[in-house]
């Protein structure tokens, strides 16, 4: 009999957390579930961590070469037995309950294919810019208000892709926050996950095809950045460090230089036009929203010495005329020209801070096990 979920986690060079994350997975209070891990040719302490582990819940795919992530996340997708399927990635934690309150959500709700949700998050020391102190949000993702506890209308799924197209994310791009079903990915062409973001690409394809969304506004997983995550090498203004580790690229003709996660996000947005010409009939890219964000990027990177004021100006010649007369067409998108107004104004220059509002400190606490205790233990206070 097949589990009822299959908890994917892929990993490379996961060594300092991984432990945490995979305790996280298999205290999990549910009686049907795997963890398949795909070991992606890991040369740090991450195989001797697995081969420790004596637990016939564990399954262990190791790969002989370095594969870029999509390729490392199909291949623990193929490896998968479940009927649901919950992805992890090696410094993030699952928290306990969440399988069997994720389960019973399903069975109230009649076995919808997706499940939309909330994280916490959590920062490790020395994640952003060195700071030796863990920081934490308790919201990963701030829902906007028409956002309702249960089913989702199939309307209201296919608008929130269409806001995709307009630079607009309305859910975390994260699959960490979602769970989704054997047959939801069987009615997509494979493969499942696709460069250069394959957790970006894939959710946006469930949003337009899979047949009922459950949203649930609890939280029921820890999203990690650590020193080894992409968050730390894109927060910490590194993104060409943060690419080559997941070994993709982002670039492509008529991009800008920048914001490597704006830029991937204009690759899969074309993926998907090209893949879903029925159901994204009659829907473009907003180039002009597109300028404005990669403009408001570069301000960002300015203030924080990332770029050279020469370098500034530099990107700035790299617009054209009718890219100026484009952005113009985003005046009336106030909150992205309030944003960038606030970035003129001299203030800290702590990264943590101008990249990632709202993150608040938390003394005491040395890694995401102890920040999983300490929510346990203060009811996840501040949220």
């Amino acid at each position: 009999m097949n589990p009822r979920f299959s908890v994917l986690l892929p990993t490379r060079n996961g060594g300092p957390f991984i432990a945490n994350c995979i305790h996280s997975a298999l205290s999990q209070d549910h009686d049907s579930f795997e963890l398949v891990v795909s070991d992606n040719a890991n040369t740090d302490a991450t195989p001797d961590i697995l081969a420790k582990i004596d637990d016939p819940r564990l399954t262990v795919v190791r790969q002989e070469s370095v594969l870029p992530v999509h390729e490392n996340w199909n291949a623990s997708l193929a490896h998968a037995r479940g009927d649901y399927f919950v992805m992890l990635g090696d410094d993030d934690y699952l928290l306990p309950g969440a399988l069997r309150k994720l389960d019973a959500a399903l069975r109230a709700h009649g076995e919808p294919d997706c499940v939309l949700f909330n994280a916490y998050s959590y920062v490790a020391p020395n994640a952003i810019d060195a700071a030796a102190a863990s920081y934490w949000a308790p919201h990963h993702h701030r829902y906007d208000a028409s956002f309702k506890a249960g089913i989702l209308e199939r309307e209201f799924c296919t608008g929130i892709v269409k806001d995709m197209f307009r630079f607009r994310p309305r859910i975390p791009l994260n699959m960490q926050t979602t769970v989704f079903s054997r047959k939801s990915i069987e009615r997509m062409p494979p493969p499942v996950f696709r460069a250069p973001f394959p957790d970006h690409y894939l959710l946006n394809a469930l949003l337009l095809t899979a047949g009922r969304w459950l949203y649930l506004p609890e939280r029921f997983i820890i999203v990690g950045v650590s020193p080894k995550s992409f968050g730390h090498f894109f927060y910490g203004q590194q993104s060409a460090s943060g690419l080559k580790y997941l070994g993709i690229e982002t670039g492509a003709e008529g991009l800008l230089p920048g914001n490597d996660l704006l830029n991937g996000m204009y690759r899969w947005l074309r993926l998907l036009l090209s893949n879903f010409p029925k159901e994204l009939a009659g829907v473009r890219i907003h180039r002009s929203a597109y300028l404005v964000r990669q403009l408001r990027f570069w301000a960002v990177q300015a203030r924080l010495g990332a770029i050279s004021p020469r370098e500034f100006l530099r990107r700035l010649a790299l617009l054209s005329f009718f890219d100026w007369l484009r952005m113009t067409r985003s005046v009336l998108d106030a909150e992205v020209w309030r944003r960038l107004a606030r970035l003129m104004t001299p203030k800290s220059k702590a990264a943590a801070n101008v990249l990632w509002p709202g993150l608040q400190r938390i003394d005491g606490v040395q890694d995401i096990r102890e920040f999983s205790d300490w929510i346990d233990a203060t009811d996840g206070r501040g949220n």
